[in-house]
C-alpha cells in the first residue's frame, strides 16, 4: 500500500488535467459532430460542433484540436455566448500546455458568462470557474481548488438544474480529495455522485468514471474486495465498446486493483492491454503511469533489470518528468533499485541528482521568501525615511511657531504677561510628551531591529549548518554506506559477518541520525508543506511510549509568510522542549489557532510545574529566547505553573511583519 500512496502526488496533476467526460460510444459520437459541421446551417450547431472537437482531439492531436477550434470561431457572428464558448474551450486546449493562458481564457469566458444570466450559460460558467481553478492549482494549492468546485462549480450546476452534471461535480470533487489521502471525504461524495448516477443516467460516461474513481478510492484503503464491486460495473458499461478511449482508464484502474491484491503476475498483462490502448489514441501521459506501475511491480518481482529499463524509458518519454516533483521521485527509485543491484557508483550518481533537484526546490521557494522579505523590507526602509523626515519638518515648525509666539507675546502690554507665559508653559509641556513619545517609538524600533538581526542570523547559521551537513558530511556517509554494502554482498557472508554487518546497519543509522539532525536545523517539512505539517511532524518526532502530545488545530493557513511560520515553530519546538526536559510530563496537550490578526498557542502538561520567575533569578536562554520571540511577533505570553503541571498561553500578531 504504501508504493500506491506514492503515486497519489503524481497521479493527481494527470487526472484534473487530462480525464474528459466523453461518450463510451466515440464513433458515433465523432459521426455526429462531423455530421453537423458538415449538413447544419445553423452557425450556433456549427460552431458548438467545432469547439466539441477541439476538445476531444486536444490530448492526441493538438494540430487538428487547435484548426477546429479557429474553424468554430469564423461561426460566432458577435454572438456573446458563443465568444464565451470559445474562450472557455481556448482555454480547455491551453490547460496542459500553457497554464497561465489556459487562466486568462477562462477567466474572459467567466466575465462574459456572468452577464447571459441563462441556465446554457451557468452551466459553462461551472466548467470555466472549475478549469481555472485546475489551471491556478500550481501556484495556489488545493484547498484553492477545492473551495472553488464547493462554492462556484456546485452551486452553479445546482442552480443550471441537470442532475447528471451535478453527480459528474460529486466525482470530480472526490478525485481531488482521493488523491490529496482525504478518503473518507472522497467515498461520501463518491457515494451521492452514484445516488444520482445509477438513478438517472445508468449507461452514462459520468457513471462509468464515478465506478472507477469509487474502486480507485478503496484500493487506496486497502479494500480490494469493495474495488472489485465498483470495477465489474464499470466494466460492463466499457465492455459493449472496445474501440473507445476510456478503456485505457479501465485498464489502469484494473491495474490498481491486482496491485492492492498483490497478484502481480496478473496486473502485468493487464498493464499491456492498457499501453495499446494509450498508444492507439496518443494518450503518452496516461502511458506513463501504466510504466510506472509496471516498474514497481518488476521491482517487487526483483526483476530488476527489466525495473531499471522502464524507469530510464520514462525519463527519456519525458512526459511524466516534465513535473520535477515526479523526476525527484524517479531519481530516488533509481538509486534505491541500483543499490539492490549492486551498482554503487550508478547507485550514488542518481542520488547525488536527487538530492540536487531536491535541493534546488528547496532553494527555489527560499529565494521565492527572501524577495518578499527584501521588498518588505526596502518599502519599510522608504515609510521610515518619510516618518523622519516628516518628523523632522514638524519639528522646525514648532520652533518657527514658538518663536512667532515669543516674538508676539514681548509686543503684548504687560498685562498679557502671566497670559504668555502659561501658554508657552502649556506649549513646553506638550512638546516635552511628544519628544518623550518619540524617543520611546525610536527605542521601540531599534529593540525590534536588533531583535530581528539576532533571530535572521541564527537561522541563517542553522540552515548553513543544515546545509553542510546534509551536502557534505551526508553525502560521504552515504557514498562509503553504499561502497561498504557492495564490497560486502561480494566477499562476506551473511551468518559468517554478523558483526560487520552490525557495525553496517549502525553506520546507517549513522546517516539517518544526520539527516535527522540537518532536517531539525532547518525543517524541511515546514519549506515543502507548511506550518501545520511541520508541527505534526515535530509533536511525532518528540512523542514516545511514555509520552503522549495531542495536537489540535484550527484553522491554520498556508500563507503565513515563511519567516512568521518559522518564528512560530521555534517557539512551539522551545516549549515542547521545556516541558519534555523540566516538567517529566507523561502528557502534553498542544493548541494553535489563527485569526485574521492573531495565531494563538496553548500548551498544557501534566508535568512538576517551575518556578514563574525562573527567569529573573537564573540565566535561563530557553525562556529568554522564547521571550525574544514572543516580543518579536508582537505578542503576549501567560504561564500557570504549580505541582499539577504548567500552562502557558501565547497570543501572537501576525497581521504584517
Amino acid at each position: 500500500m504504501k508504493r500506491l500512496l506514492i503515486l497519489l502526488s503524481i497521479l493527481l496533476s494527470f487526472a484534473l488535467q487530462s480525464q474528459q467526460v466523453l461518450p463510451l460510444n466515440e464513433k458515433f459520437y465523432l459521426d455526429s459532430l462531423q455530421n453537423i459541421t458538415k449538413n447544419s446551417a445553423v452557425n450556433t450547431s456549427k460552431a458548438s460542433a467545432y469547439f466539441l472537437l477541439s476538445n476531444y482531439y486536444r490530448n492526441s492531436d493538438s494540430l487538428l484540436s487547435k484548426k477546429h477550434l479557429e474553424i468554430g470561431k469564423t461561426f460566432i457572428k458577435n454572438d456573446a455566448f458563443l465568444t464565451a464558448k470559445y474562450d472557455y474551450y481556448e482555454g480547455q486546449y491551453y490547460l496542459d500546455r500553457n497554464k497561465e493562458k489556459a487562466a486568462a481564457s477562462y477567466q474572459k469566458a467567466i466575465n462574459v458568462l456572468s452577464k447571459l444570466k441563462t441556465r446554457e450559460s451557468d452551466f459553462y460558467q461551472a466548467l470555466a470557474w472549475y478549469g481555472y481553478g485546475v489551471s491556478q492549482k500550481d501556484k495556489e494549492g488545493y484547498p484553492f481548488l477545492v473551495k472553488i468546485v464547493l462554492e462556484k462549480c456546485i452551486p452553479l450546476i445546482k442552480k443550471y438544474g441537470n442532475s447528471r452534471n451535478l453527480g459528474f461535480a460529486y466525482t470530480q470533487l472526490a478525485v481531488i480529495l482521493t488523491y490529496n489521502a482525504q478518503l473518507d471525504k472522497a467515498q461520501n461524495y463518491n457515494a451521492q455522485a452514484l445516488e444520482i448516477l445509477e438513478k438517472g443516467y445508468p449507461k452514462s460516461p459520468e457513471l462509468f468514471f464515478t465506478y472507477l474513481n469509487t474502486a480507485s478510492n478503496f484500493c487506496y484503503q486497502a479494500k480490494g474486495n469493495e474495488a472489485k464491486k465498483y470495477l465489474d460495473k464499470a466494466e460492463k458499461l466499457i465492455i459493449p465498446y472496445p474501440e473507445s478511449s476510456s478503456n485505457s482508464f479501465y485498464y489502469y484502474s484494473k491495474t490498481l486493483y491486482f496491485i492492492t491484491k498483490q497478484e502481480n503476475l496478473q496486473a502485468l498483462p493487464t498493464i499491456e492491454k492498457g499501453l495499446a490502448y494509450t498508444k492507439k489514441f496518443n494518450q503518452n501521459l496516461q502511458a506513463q503511469m501504466f510504466y510506472f506501475n509496471k516498474y514497481d511491480i518488476l521491482k517487487k518481482l526483483k526483476r530488476y533489470r527489466e525495473a531499471k529499463d522502464v524507469l530510464e524509458n520514462i525519463l527519456a518519454e519525458k512526459s511524466l518528468v516534465l513535473d520535477l516533483n515526479n523526476r525527484k521521485t524517479i531519481y530516488k527509485q533509481l538509486s534505491a533499485l541500483n543499490e539492490e543491484m549492486g551498482n554503487a557508483k550508478e547507485a550514488l550518481v542518481w542520488e547525488q541528482r536527487y538530492s540536487k533537484l531536491n535541493d534546488s526546490l528547496s532553494s527555489a521557494n527560499v529565494r521565492l521568501e527572501i524577495n518578499k522579505l527584501e521588498t518588505k523590507f526596502n518599502t519599510a526602509e522608504k515609510e521610515r525615511k518619510i516618518a523622519t523626515l516628516n518628523a523632522e519638518k514638524n519639528q522646525k515648525d514648532l520652533e518657527v511657531n514658538k518663536k512667532n509666539s515669543y516674538l508676539w507675546g514681548l509686543s503684548l502690554v504687560l498685562l498679557l504677561l502671566v497670559s504668555l507665559l502659561l501658554f508657552l508653559f502649556v506649549i513646553f509641556r506638550k512638546n516635552k510628551k511628544i519628544n518623550e513619545q518619540r524617543i520611546n517609538d525610536i527605542r521601540q524600533k531599534e529593540e525590534l531591529s536588533l531583535t530581528r538581526a539576532i533571530l535572521d542570523g541564527e537561522e541563517r547559521e542553522r540552515e548553513r549548518i543544515a546545509r553542510d551537513l546534509h551536502d557534505g558530511l551526508g553525502g560521504m556517509l552515504a557514498g562509503v554506506k553504499i561502497n561498504f554494502s557492495t564490497w560486502s554482498s561480494n566477499h562476506l557472508h551473511p551468518e559468517k559477518d554478523q558483526e560487520f554487518y552490525k557495525i553496517l546497519g549502525k553506520l546507517d543509522n549513522s546517516v539517518s541520525e544526520l539527516r535527522h539532525i540537518a532536517r531539525n536545523l532547518m525543517p524541511e517539512s515546514l519549506i515543502n508543506f507548511g506550518l501545520e505539517t511541520a508541527l505534526n511532524d515535530l509533536c511525532e518526532f518528540y512523542s514516545r511510549k511514555d509520552l503522549d502530545i495531542d495536537f489540535q488545530t484550527i484553522d491554520i493557513k498556508k500563507n503565513l509568510p515563511l519567516p512568521i511560520q518559522l518564528n512560530i515553530y521555534r517557539i512551539i519546538q522551545e516549549l515542547l522542549a521545556n516541558a519534555i526536559k523540566h516538567a517529566e510530563a507523561s502528557s502534553i496537550l498542544l493548541q494553535c489557532s489563527q485569526s485574521t490578526e492573531n495565531f494563538l498557542i496553548t500548551i498544557e502538561d501534566n508535568g512538576k510545574g517551575f518556578d514563574k520567575n525562573i527567569e529573573q533569578t537564573t540565566k535561563s536562554m530557553g525562556l529568554r529566547n522564547l521571550k525574544n520571540r514572543v516580543n518579536y511577533l508582537k505578542g503576549t505570553m501567560e504561564i500557570s505553573s504549580d505541582t499539577q503541571g504548567t500552562t502557558i498561553n501565547i497570543e501572537l500578531s501576525i497581521d504584517g511583519e
